[in-house]
């Protein structure tokens, strides 16, 4: 199976075919619910730029059929719990906790990188201002936090339990900042390392994938042992995703992901393919270096520019280099799920998801 990106993921194998979109809907069914339930706590007009913003409503308050987000880190919190032999809707508390926080993230991220788009419609902060996308991106994180404190008392975790959800949801938080603080920091810079992409990588999309990927487990009172092992998991299913994330930043169409063509090079992000690319050293290297330390025309280069940036990334590897890289993820990824006594059923829908995670186009 290959997707745009040039990415294909082969030799794993099934007894059964696993229905990934079954999987998200199941997540969707336990999570969503509480989720709006937890959003209307928010006071007005927060709650109705939150609604916007999980497309739940249009922009005058009408409510659609909107497209949510794919719901994967929910059905990692849902799948985790599984994992620790309990039942999925034990990880529910963490699975709404997980995408409040990323919305949060989503919320912060379009404003800071001026996308007018996602999921095929405006952003919030074009609709509703830049002070209400950043009050409800910040009021958002927040409940993340009261949804895993709740479910001591009405989710049926223990108060120990969840406190230890609380603090892998909070660091995976701190992180994700950490990693959003280096990649608008990366922006000012001519060139940044494959190493230090990494790194901003690792917070801001591995975080909170990992900790998706283990919160339902916590919840449901696993040891140390497994909750480490899952998160690992999480870990390099967040890289890898965001190497993907990064071939579709340059190379995806926009009616397909719903992002702004060129969005990635019209802000000369310092992506995987670019950093890859800059380290190679040829003349493409030298060439797109030159580019990218030169002031003129940052943010105004015209589309015919741009593809050819493209193409030099491309002529010096870096497509191919982020390939390679998500497929070496995905496949570490996989091997931390060998460290946890799970059913064969769960784990292969652990191994379903990552590939749905890094075989795609959006």
């Amino acid at each position: 199976m290959e997707s745009r990106t040039g990415f294909a993921v082969g030799g794993t194998a099934h007894a059964e075919p696993v229905s990934v979109p079954e999987l998200l809907a199941r997540s969707r069914t336990l999570c969503t619910p509480p989720l709006r339930a937890t959003v209307a706590r928010l006071a007005a007009p927060m709650d109705t730029v939150a609604a916007y913003h999980f497309g739940w409503i249009d922009r005058d308050g009408t409510p659609v059929e909107g497209d949510g987000g794919k719901a994967v880190r929910p059905a990692l919190a849902l799948l985790s719990a599984q994992a620790a032999g309990a039942a999925a809707e034990v990880g529910v508390p963490g699975g709404v906790a997980v995408e409040l926080v990323h919305n949060f993230s989503l919320l912060h991220d379009d404003l800071m990188d001026g996308d007018e788009t996602r999921r095929h419609r405006a952003t919030a902060w074009t609709v509703f201002g830049p002070a209400q996308a950043i009050l409800v991106g910040d009021a958002l994180a927040t409940l993340g936090t009261e949804v895993l404190l709740d479910a001591a008392v009405t989710g049926g975790a223990s108060p120990a339990d969840a406190a230890r959800a609380v603090r892998l949801l909070t660091t995976a938080t701190r992180r994700l900042i950490d990693g959003q603080a280096m990649d608008v920091a990366f922006e000012q810079r001519d060139s940044v390392t494959v190493a230090e992409c990494l790194e901003m990588e690792g917070g801001k999309t591995a975080a909170l994938l990992a900790a998706a990927s283990a919160i339902g487990a916590v919840l449901a009172g696993a040891d140390d042992k497994v909750s480490d092992a899952l998160q690992r998991y999480g870990h390099h299913l967040g890289l890898a995703f965001q190497a993907v994330d990064d071939l579709l930043g340059i190379w995806g169409a926009t009616e397909v992901t719903g992002k702004p063509h060129w969005g990635d090079l019209r802000q000369r992000k310092k992506s995987l393919p670019v950093a890859a690319a800059l380290a190679e050293g040829g003349a493409a290297s030298r060439r797109l270096a030159g580019q990218l330390a030169d002031p003129k025309g940052r943010g105004e280069e015209s589309e015919p520019e741009l593809a050819a940036r493209a193409a030099l990334i491309e002529e010096a590897g870096g497509r191919a280099w982020t390939q390679e890289e998500a497929r070496r993820q995905h496949t570490t990824a996989l091997a931390a799920l060998d460290e946890v006594p799970m059913s064969d059923g769960v784990r292969e829908h652990f191994v379903a998801l990552a590939e749905f995670v890094v075989v795609r186009e959006r």
